[in-house]
């Protein structure tokens, strides 16, 4: 059965060589018979990494410990759901995960593509194609999930090696959300290579921007989507297991899976400006790149021992393959993009500084800004050990001092850019928009200081958040108001119909609304509280409202693992709300020790209780609990994210119709990206959707 995952992999990559040697044939040929077996061949690379992962997992299913990936990282006892994580939890797992899931990226791009454009396709497979070669010869040649144990006989002879129990599951990933959350993250990483294929392949085709950027844009969204859950779930799964009462450490993988969505959150608003005006082409073309580049990036710091990190993979030999790797395409972009720099000219120039092209220029500088600002506090630790010797590492307190300016001023954008007019914006039309919002905004800041709200960050936070969620309300509340009075129907029934007739600009703003709940519940990290006590039976501890009582600590044991536990009493006001039950476990097939921690959450706040374990000075239990105010704003925050962004993929809703103000300003034309423009007048007329 090894032999056959290992012939199918090679089948894989066979495949994808031919799919790109006989792609750039056909480019040159221009024979379609050639095209299409090119096409077919890289959809096939699917099919045959499928019968592998297929076959890695009957291995770990049947805890047949012949395979050394099955020894190291499953035992009897694991649960079948995580020994299906156990697919990726290892070096060689996760890379034939990544090229699987990649697998499936290509074959539905260009099987959803095989009869459009066909001028532009056969440079995207072969594209593809080299990609997939690379994370296929590493697969095969370089880290094989299906190398066999073997032992030597008296004679010198190997024989296959048959154990009886193996490693087991790292205790970290031995909790549900991982079953989720490494695929998401895994699928945001690898669909952000078709957008980079279609940029290349648009780039070295000549093919026309308004054409390609379209699709580039889609499958970034895609892409961005499932990186937006990854991030999101992997935040809670730190925040749930890893027992220190934060959900975010400036980790050096956590930051590895934050660049790319930056810069492709760049591209995602920069790209308007492409589609409406025929700007920022260049930007655009490299922001693609760099995004692509980046999960390149932040996939060999996890897989290459250059960072410490408890979500690192063991330190390996492979660093010098992605180096070559990122090398050649590093190179490839910069020779596509100097040859055909002319095909990038923008079509028109920044007319005004207040304007809706001035506000994605600066989203986009302040994005880069704070990409920068990451990626050097993460490779900062690499270049001081390589200059001086001495590895000197860069800690929260600097990721918080640069970011936290730059997340404020990007709060505001978000309130600011999507209501100002494009090409120029009149001073009567930013006082109509803005003046009520920002007066609200700045007396609710003021309302809280004087209610004891001091934190300075914090109460700009909240004036900022109120002032965007209310220019995004009063955007549905405007274009809603004039379908409400021509339809006669009621004002949230009219709130989907116009959304439903732009849902990218309505999700868009779904999405923006979202990522401010998120900022809200981030803003209230500046209040947590904790405390930390050796506590005996009958012992109580106070944080904030509430009071716990230990009322008894007991011991439970399985097949898995061995864990001690408190049950713990929670009061508040004098009365009994709630029992929590942390625990310590220690893993039967590894003997590591891992907490699991109890959470009571409320929209409010969230109490967090660790059981830390005994103190190895007075042998006495150790409790360590946590008050953290707003933490589930930001799961919320992320859940509507999520639904806006899939919003804003749906296709508009056709009507006969469209809403015209019956005034409109030279200086604030009416938006092209819908038919209700920023400032809607009560009064419509009918016009033909072609007009």
């Amino acid at each position: 059965m090894d032999i056959f995952g290992s012939f199918a992999l090679l089948l894989a990559l066979v495949a994808a060589v031919y799919a790109f040697v006989a792609g750039i044939a056909g480019i040159i040929t221009r024979r379609p018979l050639l095209i299409k077996s090119a096409r077919n061949a890289g959809m096939a690379v699917c099919v045959l990494v499928a019968l592998a992962v297929a076959t890695l997992e009957y291995f770990l299913q049947t805890d047949n410990f012949s395979l050394a990936y099955v020894a190291a990282h499953s035992n009897t006892a694991l649960p079948w759901y995580y020994k299906l994580a156990a697919l990726w939890s290892g070096q060689e797992g996760s890379l034939l995960w990544w090229t699987f899931l990649l697998s499936i990226y290509v074959f539905f791009a260009l099987f959803l593509n095989r009869k459009r454009h066909p001028e532009l396709m056969p440079y995207v497979g072969v594209i593809l194609a080299g990609v997939q070669i690379f994370f296929l010869t590493l697969n095969n040649f370089i880290e094989s999930p299906f190398r066999i144990l073997g032992a030597a006989d008296g004679t010198g002879v190997m024989h296959m090696a048959r154990i009886a129990e193996g490693s087991g599951l790292n205790p970290l990933l031995q909790y549900p959300e991982m079953v989720i959350h490494p695929p998401m993250l895994y699928s945001g990483y690898t669909g952000f290579t078709i957008p980079f294929a279609f940029a290349l392949a648009a780039l070295l085709g000549r093919y026309p921007g308004e054409k390609w950027i379209h699709i580039t844009r889609r499958w970034t969204m895609v892409a961005w989507t499932f990186q937006t859950i990854g991030i999101l779930l992997g935040a809670h799964w730190a925040y749930a297991v890893l027992g220190w009462g934060g959900y975010w450490s400036w980790d050096p993988v956590e930051n590895a899976s934050l660049l790319p969505w930056i810069t492709a959150t760049a591209f995602l608003h920069s790209v308007m400006m492409q589609e409406k005006r025929g700007m920022m082409k260049v930007w655009n073309v490299w922001l693609v790149f760099s995004t692509f580049m980046l999960c390149i990036l932040g996939t060999m710091l996890t897989r290459t021992g250059l960072v410490s990190s408890v979500h690192a993979f063991a330190e390996s030999n492979i660093g010098g393959w992605f180096y070559s790797f990122l090398g050649i395409i590093l190179a490839v972009c910069i020779v596509a993009w100097y040859k055909n720099r002319d095909y990038l000219r923008s079509d028109n120039q920044l007319d005004s500084l207040v304007s809706r092209e001035s506000s994605f220029l600066f989203n986009n500088l302040i994005l880069l800004a704070a990409c920068f600002a990451v990626l050097w506090g993460t490779l900062f630790p690499i270049f001081s050990e390589w200059i001086t010797g001495n590895k000197i590492s860069v800690g929260a307190p600097f990721f918080d001092k640069v970011n936290v300016p730059i997340a404020l001023f990007l709060i505001f954008l978000t309130g600011v850019g999507p209501l100002l007019a494009w090409r120029k914006t009149s001073l009567d039309g930013l006082r109509r928009n803005f003046a009520w919002p920002a007066a609200v905004g700045v007396g609710s800041g003021i309302a809280a200081y004087i209610f004891g709200f001091r934190n300075f960050y914090a109460l700009i936070c909240l004036i900022l958040s109120v002032f965007v969620t209310l220019t995004i309300f009063s955007e549905f509340y405007r274009g809603a108001r004039v379908i409400s009075a021509r339809d006669h129907t009621d004002i949230f029934t009219s709130a989907r119909e116009l959304t439903m007739r732009n849902t990218r600009r309505y999700g868009g703003y779904i999405v923006h609304f979202g990522m401010i709940v998120i900022f809200i519940g981030i803003m209230g990290s500046a209040f947590n509280k904790d405390v930390e006590r050796q506590m005996h039976v009958g012992d109580t501890m106070a944080i904030g409202p509430y009071s716990l009582l230990v009322q008894n600590y007991d011991e439970d044991t399985n097949a898995n693992y061995d864990a001690q536990r408190a049950t713990m009493e929670v009061f508040r006001d004098g009365k009994s709300v709630m029992m929590l039950y942390p625990e310590r476990r220690t893993y039967s097939a590894s003997q590591v020790t891992e907490t699991i921690v109890a959470v009571e959450s409320s929209p409010l706040r969230d109490l967090y209780v660790v059981y830390s374990g005994i103190s190895p000075d007075t042998n006495q239990p150790v409790i360590h609990a946590y008050l953290n105010p707003l933490v589930k704003w930001i799961w919320f925050g992320g859940v509507i994210v999520v639904l806006g962004t899939g919003l804003a993929m749906l296709p508009n809703r056709r009507t006969g119709i469209v809403l015209r103000p019956l005034e409109t300003r030279i200086s604030e034309p009416i938006s092209p990206e819908g038919a209700v423009a920023p400032a809607m007048a009560p009064i419509t007329h009918r016009t033909s959707l072609n007009e």
